[in-house]
């Protein structure tokens, strides 16, 4: 029941429209600027997801969006990794649990991370800001963004998700300065607060009660996220969503 709520009120955000919302969340796009200097003194957070998982939507539209309106976004080094359960191939490609349209979906959003830039504060999705779409099919269908090359973006995403200890089971994954939250990753403010020392954090994390992290296992016992399993009910309910989007982009022939 739990899950049927979250699938409606994720949906409600009309997924699609919001696919590029991760765009928002950017840091400069070269490969360089990827992996924060250990100096830097903010908290590196970092985000593992996958494009039609409901929980990944939910946490991005609901919890992440928090970092900016907060003013909490100066005191971390946010990176995102739209990789999720998908797995390489030995031919040079690779597979997603949910089949050919997350891979689209997990790639545009790749494309749209290494395109845009973040502004200090994005807070509407992708429709709403007038994005052009050009680049981003451009990047698609040419497999290069600046510069570098989609395959190579993916195995970095790959090696990425797959070097988390211990491994993921579902996603979203966040993990705080290396510390994977599990099945608490909704309360990360609370530890990135925790985490961040200084003025600046000080007047950020005003509003947050410090001290009040929940200790949680990696096992769950509830549905928090996507596990690696099947998820062919979610994707029955929103994939007339996600096929009407990818047409309206003209998408459909690079599937």
């Amino acid at each position: 029941m739990a899950s049927s709520r979250l699938e409606r009120r994720t949906l409600s955000f009309s997924l699609p429209s919001c696919l590029f919302l991760v765009a928002v969340f950017t840091p400069p796009s070269s490969s360089a600027d990827r992996t924060p200097p250990l100096d830097s003194g903010k908290v590196s957070l970092a985000l593992y997801y996958e494009s039609p998982c409901p929980y990944s939507a939910n946490f991005i539209v609901n919890y992440l969006v928090k970092l900016f309106k907060d003013e909490l976004i100066s005191i971390v080094d946010l990176k995102l990794s739209p990789w999720g359960n998908a797995k390489l191939r030995s031919n040079d490609t690779f597979t997603c649990q949910h089949g050919p349209s997350e891979c689209l979906l997990n790639t545009m959003e790749t494309c749209a991370t290494e395109i845009w830039p973040a502004p200090p504060q994005w807070e509407s999705c992708y429709e709403k800001l007038g994005l052009d779409s050009k680049p981003i099919t451009e990047c698609y269908g040419s497999g290069h963004a600046c510069g570098i090359t989609l395959w190579q973006l993916e195995l970095q995403y790959a090696a990425e998700t797959s070097a988390l200890q211990p491994p993921h089971q579902y996603v979203p994954c966040v993990v705080v300065d290396g510390k994977p939250l599990y099945e608490d990753y909704e309360n990360f403010l609370t530890y990135v607060c925790n985490a961040c020392n200084g003025t600046t954090a000080l007047k950020a994390c005003s509003k947050f009660s410090l001290g009040t992290i929940h200790k949680e296992s990696s096992k769950s016992t509830r549905s928090v996220g996507c596990d690696k399993g099947n998820m062919a009910v979610v994707l029955g309910r929103i994939g007339s969503t996600i096929t009407s989007w990818i047409r309206q982009m003209n998408l459909a022939n690079l599937i």
